[in-house]
């Protein structure tokens, strides 16, 4: 059965399986293309990445001693302009991108958009995909050859051939962005390697990386729902399904768990102590699907489907209106999807911190890699303005704290938010065109992450105390930096045919006396050829 995607396979395939940089062939962990030539991870590993230089910021209000993000309770009384003039042409700028939310007003009533074009000295047009659908809407475009100047590379959703389209159909910007290069560009030069290694293909940058947090999927709920069992803190696995089995009324429509079974399988593996993806011991890997930790993870997902513990619908697609009336009490999020339900949502919000699913169990918490694809200017531009479309990215990678990121969040103070001491509030105006218009703007190029939820400072303290109780549990992929041809010709088929498998597991419609065959099966087609590459490449330090 193949399932199709949709938000909740978007933040599984970006989080839980596929890493963010699956998409870049033999980049950091490139991945999903076909027909790759070899060599080009030796070739990736030589290159020499965007020379990282930080922003300057405000001090952040809450300590940044762990890891976390910069946080701030008040907005900054002083902002810094790191654009200098407007840094367009005069002339249209193209972009093809995805939103999950409704699509923005149109430019003539959009004032945010004619503010923000002003700012940039171009015109910002956008192609946008509304929800599912983006992979067949790029496949129209590339094989019509009508490409727009700007083009996003999501790293989950399957696209083939990656490589082989980047050199035939987009610019090599290696030497604009490796090294010192960067620096002429300084908010992308503050973007960091995690990120970077994200836009690697054979050896090259053929694209931007677009900013992502590295906190990886939580474990969100609606914490009044929990209230009768003492709230949503477990000491073990058995505990978790005792007190979600007290909680579930098939009666009064109420269930524990969101519908999405291969999301839940990864954040039940964490509790588990399962590898995030490899495991590294003695220079030898082990892939998750090997481990009896998240074998465990299934097991426990199969349980919670026998005891009717997940919303009946899988293609449930309004999870949050659900929460929100006590009718779902958890749902799996990547870490800006919460912060986005921190500023957005009005119930009881809370976070599951993973635990010890056994006495013998370590919990952790598995990492993003700080990236979610990237973005590649098409050949179809002239080569004179690559340096005009690199310096709009520029702007609109501008970190918190400055003029262009209080924009490009926010718009225009008086139109669009009101300050009140400190706290940035929505008008009605800018509530209808600026998060709307943001979000897919924010997959062609965002800022690195910082926390404000306007008016609502008890919010930012509670993304900064997940962070804080969080990173303590981090577990980073070991693969992280080093290269598999492998990945890059096999991982979206595989990918594919394991989260369709997991969902037959769990669902039943597979016995779990299988599961040894669908791990072979897996590293048979590609598993075990993504091992010994990666391997080596360890083995090579």
């Amino acid at each position: 059965m193949s399932s199709p995607m949709s938000r909740r396979g978007f933040l599984g395939l970006a989080l839980a399986g596929v890493t963010v940089a699956g998409l870049s062939a033999c980049g950091g962990e490139g991945g999903g293309a076909a027909g790759v030539k070899k060599g080009g991870a030796e070739l990736s590993k030589k290159l020499v990445l965007p020379t990282f230089t930080a922003a300057k910021i405000p001090t952040p209000d809450l300590p940044v001693d762990a890891g976390q993000d910069p946080a701030y309770l008040k907005y900054p009384t002083e902002l810094i302009k790191s654009v200098a003039t407007p840094p367009g042409d005069g002339k249209k700028i193209t972009s093809l991108t995805q939103t999950w939310d409704v699509a923005p007003p149109s430019t003539a009533d959009n004032a945010y958009l004619q503010e923000l074009n002003k700012a940039l000295g171009s015109e910002w047009s956008m192609n946008i995909v509304v929800g599912d659908g983006y992979p067949d809407k790029f496949n129209a475009i590339i094989a019509s050859d009508d490409l727009p100047d700007l083009v996003w590379f999501p790293p989950n959703q399957g696209l083939q051939r990656v490589p082989e389209l980047l050199a035939a159909k987009f610019h090599d910007l290696t030497p604009y962005l490796t090294g010192d290069a960067i620096k002429k560009y300084p908010n992308l030069a503050n973007l960091g390697d995690v990120a970077w290694k994200s836009a690697v293909t054979d050896g090259r940058l053929h694209g931007v990386a677009v900013t992502y947090s590295k906190f990886g999927q939580v474990f969100c709920v609606n914490q009044d729902y929990w209230q009768p069992v003492g709230g949503a803190t477990f000491t073990s696995a058995d505990d978790f399904l005792e007190k979600t089995k007290q909680l579930l009324d098939v009666k009064k429509n109420k269930y524990p768990l969101e519908p999405s079974y291969v999301n839940h399988v990864h954040m039940f593996s964490q509790w588990y102590g399962a590898p995030n993806i490899w495991r590294l011991e003695g220079g030898k890997l082990t892939h998750w699907y090997e481990t009896p930790e998240y074998l465990a993870a299934v097991e426990l997902a199969v349980k919670a489907f026998k005891a009717k513990l997940f919303w009946p619908d899988p293609a449930l697609a309004t999870i949050k209106d659900k929460v929100a009336n006590g009718q779902i009490g958890a749902y799996v999020e990547s870490f800006p999807g919460f912060i986005n339900d921190a500023k957005t949502q009005k119930y009881n919000l809370g976070v599951i911190v993973p635990f010890a699913a056994t006495p013998t169990s370590k919990p952790v918490h598995n990492a993003g890699l700080g990236s979610v694809g990237f973005t590649a200017i098409s050949n179809k531009v002239d080569k004179a303005r690559i340096e005009t479309l690199l310096g709009v990215l520029n702007y609109l990678a501008a970190p918190f704290g400055t003029e262009e990121y209080q924009l490009v969040n926010f718009g225009v103070e008086g139109t669009h938010f009101t300050n009140e001491g400190g706290d940035l509030v929505f008008t009605d105006k800018g509530k209808a065109e600026v998060p709307t218009t943001w979000q897919p703007l924010s997959f062609v190029m965002n800022a690195p992450s910082a926390q404000f939820v306007p008016g609502q400072p008890e919010r930012t303290k509670l993304i900064h105390e997940v962070q804080t109780k969080i990173a303590p549990l981090f577990q980073e992929r070991v693969t992280t930096g080093h290269f598999s041809d492998a990945y890059t010709q096999k991982i979206g088929e595989l990918t594919t045919m394991s989260s369709d498998t997991i969902v037959d597991f769990v669902t039943g419609r597979k016995p779990l006396s299988e599961w040894k065959s669908f791990v072979k099966k897996y590293m048979d087609k590609g598993g075990a050829a993504m091992k010994a590459e990666y391997e080596a490449s360890i083995a090579k330090g």
